[in-house]
Parts: C-alpha cells; sequence; structure tokens
C-alpha cells in the first residue's frame, strides 16, 4: 500500500497543486481520475495540503460510501473505532427524504459524532452527499449546552442524574438497544448517548461514580473500560426547532471543498428546499448552499473537463481510465497486463482476502507465457474500482471486477447488532404466546409467577390450556416447554389437561419418525460396507471455476464445497446433504461438484421435483460451465419427442455430461455412459416410488441432495448418524442489499416501480395474495402499465398451466407476473428485481423475507415494495415486523434467528414428507424433541452396535434429567425487573450443559445487574447437578425436606447397569448405609439419601459418585 501511495504522493504536478491549496477562496478543477485513482490523488493532496480540513462531496450517498471506505484504506483507519477516526462519515438524518418523519438515530449519531469531532478538532476529512450537507443543525454553542460530563470518581445524585435525562427527552427502558434511550438497575445506569457508537455503563457505589465502562448492545456486555464521558444529549425531536445553520457553522475558514458533480448536487439542493416539517425548513437552500461555495476554495472533481474550463482559477487534468471488464476472460487479462508491462507500468492488485490472491496467483501462472516473468503486488484492501493512470504509469485492478462481482461498501453504525436484538424481540416469548409442554401438549404463556413450595418462595412459569386449566411448570423444566411455531397465522387448538389425545398423538409422531430414521441408519450402514469411485484432485479448470462466481464464498459456502470435494476424492460412497435458505448458493455448491466430476470423464444427473426447476437449472448450470466445454442438457415434458430421443443417444454415448430433469431422467429407457454423480434437489418433494428406485442407485453411487428446508441446529447432531450435513447459513457477503420501503397503496407509486424496473430491462413480481380478485389487481397493473405484458400465476389453476405460465415468464415472455405467494417455492429468475407485496401486514417475518428472497439474485439493483396500510391502523406487532424487514435490507445475521420461525414447509422433510401434519399440530420445537428422542432409543437399542463409541462414551444413556426441589432459587424481581429478560435468562440456564457457559453467564449478570443474590448463585449450581445426574443415568432427581432422591434410567437392559459407574453408586451406598437408601418401585430403581439441605451438598454427592471431585472437575 505504502508503495502504491507514494507512486502519487511523488509527482511533481500533485505536490504543485497540493500547494495552490492554500488560496483562501477560489475554483480550481481536477480532471480525469476514475474509480480509485480519485481517493489516491486526494488522500495524497490531502497530506501534502497545509489546509486543516478538507470536505468531500458526492452526488449521492453510495458513491460517497464507496469514497469514504477508499481513504478508510489509505489512511489504516478501517479497523479503528469510530471514534478514534480522522476521516469522518456525514449523513443524512432521514431514510426517506421526502418523508420527514423516516428519522435514522444511527445516522443521527454519526452525524453528532462528526460535529463534536470539529468542535474538538479531531477531523481532518468529512465525506458526505447533498441531502446530508444542506440539512440544517443547531448551532456549535447549543449542542455544547446539551453535554453532559462524567468523570470516574464523580459525586452523582442518582435521582438528579435520572430527572436531568428525562429532561433531555431521554426514553427509560428496560434494556438500552438504542441513542437517546437510559435504563436503571439500582446502582447502574446505562445510557446511550447521541453522539457515541456504543452506550455506557455507568456504576455507582454510593453517590460516587466508581466505573464507567462501553458495552455492546447486542451482547449487552461490556467491553471496554472509560476514565471520562460526554453524553450529549441533542435528541432529534427536541433540537428540530433549534436547528438553524449549515455545516459551515462548524468548519474552520481554510477548509477545502471538493465537490463531483456540481450541478446534479446543486439541482440536488433545489429539490431538499421545498421539503418542510413542523418546524419550517430542514434544508439549507440551493442560494445559501452557493454562497457558502463563494466563501471557501471549491476543487470540482471532473471525469471529462467541461465545456467552460475559463471559469476555473486553476486547472489540472490526469489520464486515466477505469478498469476494463474482463468478465472472467483470463487470456485477455494476460493480453492487458502483457500491453502495460511493455510500456513499464507498475501493476498492483488490490485483493479483499488471502483466498482471492491465491486464485489470482494460479491464474496469472496458468494463463501467462511460460517464457514472460508478470511482476504483480498484491495489496490486502477492497478497493472500490480499478483503474490505469497513464500520467504516473500505475494500474490497480481489483479482485471484484475481475470476477465481475458485485463489491459491497461498509458503513460502521451498529445495524447488525440493532438487527440481532430487533429479531430477537420479534422472537422472544411473551404473555398470550402458544407454547408446547413435551407432556401436556399446547397451552398458553400466562408469564412468571411466585408460588409457595413447602413454605419457601420459588418462581415457576404460568401456562393457561383448555377450559383456563392452569399448569405450573417449574424452572427448572423450561426444556420441557417451547414457543409454537407453526405456519403463520393459524391459532393451534388448546390440549386438556389429564386427556390421553396429546400422548397419542406424540406417539404416533414418534412410531413414524422412527420408521423413517431407521430407513435412513440402515442405508447409511449399508453404504458404509460398499465401495464408490475416488475422484482425482483439484485440476486447473477447477480453480478457474471457482474464481468466476459472482459473489464471494461465505465461510459455511467454502467449507460445504471443501467437504464435497473431500467425499468424493475418498473411496467411500458421498451422501452429503447440503442445506441452506434460499439465494445462499446451494445451486454453486452442485455446479462445482458436477464439474468435477466431470473433469474425470464421469456423468452426472441432476434431479429436480418441477419442470419449471429442471429449466431453470439447465440455464444455471450452462450459465457457469459455458465457456469449460462441458455439455449440460435437460429433459422435461415441454421438450418434444425428436428432441428427448436425441438426448436420450447422446447421454449413452457419452456426449452429455450433466443431465438435468424431472424423475422422467429415472426412466428405463434413460442410459448412462458412466455415471458418477447423483445431485437431488429437495428430495422430500418426490413420491415414494421415485425414493425406491434411488435407493438401488444410492447405495454405491456418490450422491449430493440440496435442500432449502432449515434445519435446526439440534437435527444437525440427531441426523449426523445417518448422513454428512452441511449447512449454509449465510448469505452471501457482497450480495447487493434489496432496497426495501413500506409504502400506501398509492396507484402512482406502483406505476413507477413497475415503469423503473421496465426502463432497465427487467421484470417485476406482484405478490397478491387473494384469488378471488387476482385478476382485477392484474386488470389494474394492465391499466397503470399499457405497455406491460402481464401475466398471472396462483395455486388454483393446473398444473400444467401454472408451470406454462412460469416458463413464459422465465423466458421473457411477461413483464409482470401477478400471483399469489406461490413464488415463494424456489423461483431464481435473475432478470426480476423487483417485487411489490400487497397487503404486506398479513404476513409473518419470514414469509416477508422469502418473498424477497425472489429479487436481487444477479448483481442488479433490487427492490421490494411493502404496500401497507399507515402505521396507525396496524397492530404493533405488524408494524414491528414490516419496520424489522424494512430496516434490515441485507439478508443479514438476524435472520439466522428468524430461520426458526421459517414458515414450516414440512421442516421435517428432510425425513418424509408425511411429517408437515403432525407439525402444525404439536409445533416445530416439540416436533424436534420427539424426532431427537426417537433416534436417540434407536442408536440405543437397534443400532447400538453402529453407534457403540457413542454410546460407550457415556453421552447416551439418558436424554434428559428432571429436577425438582423446594429450595428457595431464583432469579428476584428486585434483581432482574423484566419478565422477557428473566425467563431468557432461565432458558439460557435450562439448557446449559456445560460450567464454563454457567460461569459465561454468571459474569454477564454481574456485569449487567451488579453483585448475584444468593438464591440467583445457587441456581447456577443446578447446571452442574444436571450434568452429574445425566452422567449417573439419573432421569429424575428431587431435593424436597431435605433430601434427595435419584431415579434412574428405567431401561433394565442399559448398559448403565453393567458398567463401572454403576458399581461406584453401589459402593457409595456400602459406605454411607445410614444415609443412604436404594429401594426399587415398580420397574424403576430409586436412590434415597438423607441430610441434603442445598444444591451444593448434592453436587459434592454426585462428584464423589462418579469419582470426580471439586478439583477435577
Amino acid at each position: 500500500m505504502k508503495h502504491l501511495m507514494e507512486r502519487f504522493s511523488d509527482s511533481q504536478q500533485l505536490t504543485s497543486f497540493a500547494k495552490k491549496l492554500s488560496l483562501p477562496r477560489g475554483r480550481f478543477a481536477l480532471c480525469g481520475l476514475r474509480a480509485s485513482a480519485l481517493s489516491l490523488f486526494t488522500s495524497a493532496c490531502v497530506k501534502k495540503s497545509t489546509n486543516s480540513t478538507h470536505l468531500f462531496l458526492f452526488a449521492d450517498k453510495q458513491r460517497a460510501v464507496y469514497f469514504y471506505n477508499d481513504l478508510e484504506l489509505i489512511y489504516g483507519q478501517n479497523d479503528l473505532p469510530q471514534e478514534e477516526k480522522s476521516i469522518v462519515f456525514y449523513p443524512a438524518s432521514y431514510t426517506h427524504q421526502s418523508d420527514a418523519a423516516s428519522v435514522e438515530n444511527a445516522n443521527v449519531v454519526l452525524r453528532n459524532m462528526a460535529l463534536q469531532k470539529l468542535m474538538s478538532g479531531r477531523t481532518e476529512i468529512i465525506v458526505s452527499y447533498p441531502q446530508a450537507l444542506c440539512e440544517k443543525v443547531m448551532s456549535s454553542q447549543k449542542l455544547g449546552s446539551k453535554i453532559i460530563q462524567i468523570k470516574k470518581g464523580d459525586e452523582l445524585n442518582l435521582d438528579d442524574f435520572i430527572e436531568q435525562l428525562d429532561d433531555y427527552g431521554f426514553e427509560r427502558v428496560h434494556q438500552v438497544c438504542d441513542a437517546g434511550q437510559f435504563s436503571v438497575r439500582g446502582g447502574i445506569i446505562d445510557v446511550y448517548s447521541f453522539a457515541s457508537q456504543r452506550p455506557f455503563r455507568i456504576e455507582l457505589f454510593g453517590d460516587e461514580v466508581d466505573s464507567i465502562r462501553t458495552f455492546d448492545i447486542a451482547t449487552q456486555l461490556s467491553v471496554e473500560q472509560k476514565e471520562s464521558v460526554e453524553i450529549l444529549a441533542a435528541n432529534h425531536e427536541t433540537e428540530v426547532l433549534q436547528r438553524s445553520v449549515t455545516l459551515e457553522n462548524y468548519l474552520p475558514e481554510d477548509t477545502v471543498i471538493w465537490i463531483e458533480e456540481r450541478n446534479f448536487c446543486l439541482s440536488e439542493f433545489t429539490k431538499l428546499e421545498q421539503l418542510k416539517d413542523d418546524g419550517g425548513s430542514i434544508f439549507a437552500s440551493k442560494e445559501e448552499m452557493e454562497q457558502w461555495f463563494a466563501r471557501v476554495l471549491t476543487v470540482d472533481m471532473l471525469h471529462i473537463p467541461s465545456v467552460d474550463m475559463s471559469i476555473y482559477n486553476e486547472v489540472l487534468e490526469q489520464s486515466c481510465d477505469g478498469q476494463m471488464q474482463f468478465n472472467s476472460s483470463f487470456d485477455l487479462l494476460i493480453a492487458e497486463l502483457e500491453k502495460w508491462f511493455e510500456q513499464s507500468y507498475e501493476c498492483y492488485f488490490s485483493v479483499c482476502d488471502e483466498k482471492q490472491k491465491n486464485r489470482i496467483e494460479k491464474i496469472l501462472d496458468e494463463f501467462k507465457p511460460k517464457d514472460r516473468l508478470l511482476q504483480v503486488n498484491f495489496i490486502d484492501a477492497g478497493f472500490y474500482g480499478g483503474f490505469v493512470d497513464h500520467s504516473n504509469k500505475t494500474l490497480l485492478y481489483t479482485d471484484h471486477q475481475i470476477f465481475n462481482r458485485f463489491h459491497a461498501s461498509r458503513l460502521d453504525d451498529n445495524s447488525s447488532q440493532r438487527e440481532r436484538l430487533t429479531m430477537e424481540d420479534l422472537l422472544s416469548l411473551k404473555p398470550g404466546d402458544y407454547v408446547t409442554h413435551i407432556d401436556y401438549g399446547v397451552g398458553k404463556f400466562g408469564g412468571l409467577e411466585k408460588i409457595n413450595n413447602n413454605g419457601r418462595i420459588q418462581e415457576a412459569i404460568r401456562l393457561i390450556y383448555k377450559d383456563n386449566d392452569i399448569l405450573y411448570v417449574s424452572i427448572h423444566a423450561l426444556h420441557k416447554v417451547s414457543r409454537y411455531s407453526g405456519k403463520e397465522g393459524i391459532e393451534p387448538k388448546l390440549n386438556r389437561l389429564g386427556s390421553s389425545a396429546w400422548q397419542r398423538l406424540k406417539n404416533k409422531t414418534k412410531s413414524k419418525v422412527k420408521d423413517i430414521a431407521k430407513e435412513l441408519i440402515a442405508l447409511y450402514a449399508k453404504r458404509k460396507m460398499s465401495k464408490g469411485f475416488a475422484f482425482s484432485a483439484d485440476s486447473y479448470l477447477q480453480n478457474e471455476l471457482e474464481a468466476s462466481f459472482l459473489y464471494e464464498d461465505t465461510p459455511d459456502q467454502y467449507k460445504a464445497t471443501r467437504d464435497v470435494k473431500h467425499d468424493m476424492e475418498s473411496p467411500c460412497p458421498m451422501d452429503r446433504l447440503i442445506c441452506g435458505d434460499v439465494g445462499f448458493g446451494k445451486t454453486e455448491v452442485a455446479i462445482r461438484a458436477a464439474f468435477k466430476a466431470a473433469c474425470d470423464g464421469k456423468q452426472v444427473v441432476v434431479l429436480v421435483p418441477t419442470t419449471v426447476l429442471a429449466f431453470q437449472h439447465y440455464k444455471s448450470f450452462s450459465e457457469r460451465l459455458e465457456r469449460f466445454a462441458c455439455r449440460v442438457d435437460y429433459l422435461n415434458r415441454f421438450r418434444s419427442r425428436q428432441e428427448i430421443k436425441q438426448v436420450l443417444s447422446d447421454l449413452q454415448s457419452g456426449k452429455i455430461d450433466i443431465l438435468i430433469g424431472t424423475h422422467r431422467v429415472l426412466g428405463k429407457d434413460v442410459k448412462f455412459k458412466d455415471l458418477g454423480l447423483l445431485i437431488i434437489d429437495e428430495e422430500h418433494k418426490f413420491g415414494v416410488s421415485v425414493k425406491e428406485k434411488l435407493k438401488t442407485l444410492k447405495v454405491n453411487l456418490d450422491t449430493l441432495t440440496l435442500t432449502a428446508t432449515p434445519i435446526p441446529r439440534t437435527l444437525q447432531f440427531s441426523l449426523m448418524g445417518a448422513r454428512d450435513l452441511s449447512i449454509i447459513n449465510t448469505a452471501p457477503a457482497n450480495r447487493q442489499p434489496v432496497s426495501t420501503e413500506i409504502i400506501p397503496f398509492d396507484k402512482e407509486r406502483i406505476r413507477d416501480a413497475v415503469m423503473f424496473e421496465l426502463s432497465r430491462g427487467g421484470q417485476v413480481y406482484f405478490v397478491h395474495n387473494r384469488v378471488q380478485d387476482i385478476e382485477e389487481t392484474a386488470d389494474m397493473v394492465r391499466r397503470l402499465v399499457p405497455m406491460a405484458r402481464v401475466v398471472v400465476g396462483h395455486g388454483q389453476q393446473s398444473g400444467e398451466h401454472l408451470e406454462e405460465v412460469m416458463m413464459d415468464f422465465i423466458e421473457d415472455k411477461y413483464d409482470v407476473l401477478v400471483c399469489t405467494t406461490i413464488v415463494e417455492n424456489g423461483l431464481d429468475i435473475p432478470n426480476a428485481n423487483t417485487i411489490l407485496i400487497d397487503q404486506a401486514q398479513n404476513y409473518g417475518l419470514s414469509d416477508l423475507h422469502q418473498l424477497r428472497g425472489r429479487v436481487g439474485r444477479s448483481n442488479k439493483k433490487a427492490y421490494c415494495y411493502l404496500i401497507a396500510p399507515d402505521a396507525c391502523v396496524l397492530t404493533e406487532e405488524a408494524a414491528k415486523r414490516l419496520r424489522a424487514i424494512e430496516e434490515f435490507s441485507a439478508i443479514g445475521s438476524g435472520f439466522a434467528i428468524a430461520m426458526r420461525d421459517l414458515d414450516i414447509r414440512g421442516a421435517g422433510n428432510i425425513l418424509g414428507a408425511e411429517q408437515s401434519g403432525f407439525i402444525s399440530e404439536i409445533g416445530f420445537e416439540t416436533y424436534q424433541k420427539i424426532l431427537n428422542e426417537a433416534i436417540h432409543e434407536l442408536k440405543t437399542t437397534e443400532f447400538k452396535d453402529l453407534f457403540a463409541a457413542e454410546v460407550a462414551n457415556g453421552s447416551s444413556l439418558v436424554e434428559s434429567c428432571t429436577i425438582e426441589t423446594d429450595l428457595e432459587i431464583f432469579i428476584p424481581d428486585t434483581y432482574v425487573s423484566d419478565i422477557v429478560e428473566r425467563l431468557k435468562i432461565y432458558k439460557r440456564l435450562d439448557t446449559m450443559e456445560e460450567d464454563k457457559q454457567a460461569e459465561e453467564l454468571k459474569n454477564e449478570l454481574i456485569d449487567r445487574f451488579g453483585k448475584l443474590p444468593k438464591q440467583t448463585a445457587e441456581l447456577f449450581e443446578v447446571v452442574k447437578l444436571r450434568r452429574l445426574a445425566k452422567r449417573l443415568a439419573i432421569e429424575r432427581l428431587t431435593i424436597k425436606r431435605n433430601k434427595l432422591t435419584a431415579n434412574f434410567v428405567s431401561d433394565k437392559e442399559s448398559s448403565f447397569y453393567s458398567g463401572e459407574l454403576f458399581g461406584r453408586v453401589l459402593h457409595y451406598v456400602q459406605c454411607y448405609p445410614r444415609r443412604c437408601a436404594l429401594q426399587e418401585q415398580g420397574e424403576r430403581l430409586m436412590l434415597v439419601i438423607s441430610d441434603v439441605a442445598d444444591v451444593y451438598t448434592a453436587v459434592k454427592i454426585l462428584q464423589a459418585m462418579t469419582g470426580l471431585d471439586a478439583k477435577t472437575e
């Protein structure tokens, strides 16, 4: 990087130009610089000039952010906290410039941080755009009066401080997650300033400030200690009326303003000055901005010289071209490099990571002439755009442009953390929600309640069943209760306590699950015995194919590709399942596997459930493999008899490498020359007969199965025994985020959205989920956009007709598809990049996420419009959902949580299509639990030999241990007052297996809420107790009236009774005969131990039995 920057800063022209920037006013022009050459040149100018501050103004936010990211790389500040950067990004407060109510708190924080830095002289460069620059601010004097300073050791009266925060418009909440909020827990105050990247945690000792820390809003854990903090209380709502000046009020007089596309910026100022809110105009006028520009030195950054250059006092012209589009043609890349080398140009490659560097090195090595040495320099930095600068003979190529990928911009504004919090809030259990208790069925959550147990106070969960029957569940049995997740919008039936209906349903589900699991495990055993074909290691062609992928591989995708290739290279037949949401890159992994097989002369068959999907996969595979002399063909019922005959003949003679099709490819007349790999997409959608055929094929053939059904974490472990599993949980990092906006039902807006998409040659989805009046909606679209070719698609049309509609839409015979939610089922049309969702408030979070995932599947900017009534007529939940979807336009971490809530399209269908009925009756999470139980039983009984190592480990003796006690162990509401928060902590404790996890949670609580009360400290010992009890095969453990009662595993045949651990239990009983009594009650063996007054004593006893004392533990 240093060497590259020196090539610019050593330029004589640049040095001369930088010196002249010290003039008090004037108008300069800088012409001809492209892409990142502009960032490198201007930053070198800034370093050489004597001016204190430089303001860069770009035509739009996206362009400004890219330039800002380049400067962060050049100055080495991309990993610094926002407070320590000398380069600041100055955004607008509003997300939509036409809507004065759309204030984005994250932007307000970034603006205020910039203003505070300017006041203290800590800023060298500001990057902005018209909407942000002409938005008025309050004067520096007024802003200074709104700062509260707190130092360690200060006296701080808590009541006065709370009153002060109230006066400044701060909002008191349970948990701080956004600017302008504060919370109080005993002597701990959390407060989020309007000019800080992270909120502050102030801990008092009496009235003295004992410590100040910043904390993370997602984890709520402290990050770093501070000696002093400044809390800015410039709340956007309260200070609107006081905003009277522009940013000029904060800038030094010698500021230089660099402007790209000046005329466009001025026209934006004209548009913005019309907008007003209750306090009058919020933007400065065009005249005010022009007057400001006239008072300082400005530099126009021109791509090409303008018509009249005489208006400039100084002009510097540079000769520079943008990076050429290679479209993954590496021969062309080498030819270009050789051309520039001959002219003595210095060549640099900007790469995002080591993997990209290795790929480019391999390609250069493979394609360059053997007698030539290409001397290139690699820069580990993701520059925005490559260039060829002829003025100083410098060439910079970026990896994302070479491979034709989208390059994502970055703004450090805590949005991913806020996204996680919003998702957790939407998915947390609240009173009134439906829950499922594994033993009693579906009920309603009624909150937490204090109950009296043998004269001691305890906290329990209240569940309401049919006929208002109430069940209290101990906080130690929370693992038996899960939120009911079924299909959105359908309310489940409540079960009646005491009836056998629930037990019958549970048993029926379990036996069904067992049958399917049995098949899977048996097939797995058979495959382990058979021998398959071992494919050879990767060739350079394989590397080239992977390098030409449009997006950057996510860690999950990279791991899945590596695992698949490893499986293919081993002699044992592969049977791998790849799970991942739509658009997460499963098909790409399949294409790489298919190509690997084809490189070894083997044929590949890709089996898909629908005709439309067969055609789509054919297009995807063909496009990716068109440059690799690999023939792809397909079979479906839209092909003529003659075409099918030709395909079958070519297949048998080995001319076709990859064949894609529906179950037709399994027909008796389909004969392969040398089949090496079977790829199955959405296996659960096939019928029984197809599955039977597959079973015979699968035994010694490498098989790769793809599914979009989200597989919950708990299922992964239970299915591990049956097949290898790769989970792709993350979306491609550099996928363009889908621009999402909530709009009212406004015909003009709808027309504009459709017209805009058609004007760039794209297609549009219009989702209207009522079949009754879908035709009227289509007619409305036809009237609004007469030139659009509109077609209707919905689930009540015949299968053949619907397929024809979809095929025509894929082949671009129509522009607008008016349809029901049928589009969420796997359609992948890169050319459709706008979706309008009518009555969006009626959809669940996951549905909206799935529908939006239909667009933005190419490197074109995509748009999603959620058509919904005004927020005031929506329910609070619906408004929250819409806001979450709008705000988190990138498919980010939060949606990993939402996957739990994903429309349960037969989520159990990884096992069999018939499962979806059970899921809607018993809830998704409970279904998982039953599945786990069933597989656990099979592993310890019928398939004991296959899983001998696992069982010997002792890990599978009992699935869970229920603990009951009359001891006072709970979290007092004086310690954690929020019910939802207390419940979250109980749930986390109840599912913990490791002491380390408990220790981490303990430290978290001390950090957030202060010292642990006695009752809560003992609660943490229960984690240790449960783990020891499970090791000793105890299914149920009770501590009541100073007695410990342990019920051992009920299965008399269990290996526990013939093992070493049971011997230790008997030895302990013999050593302490007065305290211990071993009894048989019915089928169960029970151990009773007296004088157990607390959990600590119980833990010591079990440690002695297992032979683990506290130290070794």
